[in-house]
């Protein structure tokens, strides 16, 4: 039997999207969609899949949306800040008292749009924290921590903070970060992790692995996915370059975003021979090109702690390969990694700690390091996170004071 509010989920990407926050936002929606009546607000165009369609599902209501590219960030901000403003108007028709509507940061200026629209339609409000602004574009270097806009934006966070009824933080690194806005309250928050969409088991190494057999040095070491603000794509080049004359180490480089297309130009400067590029790897190919590496990097920038958490990273660990985190030791991947012994973690903006931690993983002889991956990774499982949601939205929708009162 449903319950007689109803899931709101707010969402600039969702499938056709294929993003990971679309995936992301989909695997909850359509999960609360067994226990309720859910409406996704979505800015991503275009025929869904059939999984997300028919008796059971979530209803989409398209909100108009024109993303421009993430380079071009003054028009990309405008069309953020457009966006936003439809959502909210699209909230204040659909939501009704004792709803619950359900958002993520990204674009960053739509969580205030739904808090406001929650509290001025007397529904509950729930904000997944995959990036806390301004802090990502302060580490970035695209504003100043003093600047007005910075200042301006902290200021909002704390009128947000205090109107979101719940926090869902995918990292534990991001509860302090949290707490210093005075709108905050520990009982708000909630740590609910992302899972790994692979299945958790040892992929052994084979030659005959089609993004391993072109290439003849011995070990492979990997970077794929999306390079954006947060990441620091100079120190894995500057890292090859330190190891430009060890044959039995290459690098395989696969992804998309503006890091990507930084490693593309330093490439085609210095061609380096121990480096080689693979178009965007497929969703389909996506388990063969991430059982083709001995070793994965995930390299960020300095201060990451409390601000993002890799997505990536617990993929990685189900294939059973070990990883070398670029970031401080309190970031929420950094601890896992040192908690279980599943690789190595070097500080931001040091190539030649990279290097050396490659040349060690290299040496290593740790054939459990696999098995202690694949046992990590199964702990982040889709069925424990989707319980978590459906177990929150549950105490939002019959239980509201819970919240206040814990």
């Amino acid at each position: 039997m449903q319950s007689p509010g109803k899931i709101v989920v707010a969402s600039q990407h969702y499938p056709p999207d294929t993003s990971t926050t679309a995936s992301i936002m989909a695997e909850i929606a359509c999960r609360l969609a067994e226990d309720h009546d859910v409406v996704v607000l979505s800015g991503s165009p275009g025929a869904l899949p059939a999984s997300q369609t028919g008796p059971g599902k979530p209803r989409v209501v398209m909100v108009r949306n024109r993303m421009a590219g993430k380079a071009a960030l003054l028009r990309r901000g405008l069309s953020e800040l457009l966006f936003a403003g439809r959502t909210f108007l699209a909230l204040i028709r659909q939501l009704r008292r004792g709803d619950v509507v359900l958002t993520v940061t990204a674009p960053f200026m739509l969580p205030y749009a739904v808090a406001a629209a929650a509290r001025l339609k007397g529904a509950r409000s729930a904000l997944i924290m995959h990036d806390l602004f301004p802090d990502v574009l302060v580490m970035a270097g695209l504003l100043k921590p003093g600047s007005f806009v910075a200042r301006t934006m902290r200021a909002a966070n704390g009128l947000m903070f205090r109107a979101l009824n719940a926090v869902i933080t995918i990292g534990r690194d991001a509860e302090d970060p949290l707490l210093s806005y005075s709108g905050m309250r520990r009982d708000k928050i909630r740590f609910i992790p992302n899972w790994a969409t692979l299945v958790p088991g040892p992929r052994p190494l084979s030659h005959d692995n089609p993004f391993r057999k072109a290439l003849a040095a011995r070990f492979i070491v990997g970077l794929s996915g999306n390079l954006g603000f947060t990441h620091d794509p100079e120190i894995v080049f500057e890292a090859a370059r330190l190891l430009k004359d060890e044959a039995d180490i290459h690098f395989l480089l696969s992804g998309w975003g503006i890091g990507f297309e930084r490693l593309k130009q330093l490439q085609t400067e210095a061609g380096l021979p121990n480096v080689s590029f693979v178009t965007r790897v497929a969703d389909s190919e996506l388990e063969a090109f991430l059982a083709s590496a001995n070793l994965w990097i995930i390299p960020y920038r300095k201060d990451v702690a409390g601000v993002s958490v890799p997505s990536r990273f617990y993929n990685l660990l189900a294939v059973g390969r070990p990883v070398v985190l670029v970031s401080e030791p309190e970031a929420e991947a950094a601890l896992t990694v040192a908690e279980s012994g599943l690789g190595w973690v070097v500080t931001p903006g040091r190539a030649d700690q990279l290097a050396e931690a490659i040349r060690a993983a290299c040496r290593s002889d740790d054939g459990a390091m696999a098995e202690r991956a694949v046992k990590a990774a199964a702990r982040f499982d889709r069925t424990v996170a989707m319980n978590a949601y459906a177990g929150l939205i549950e105490e939002l929708l019959h239980n509201p004071d819970l919240v206040e009162q814990r």
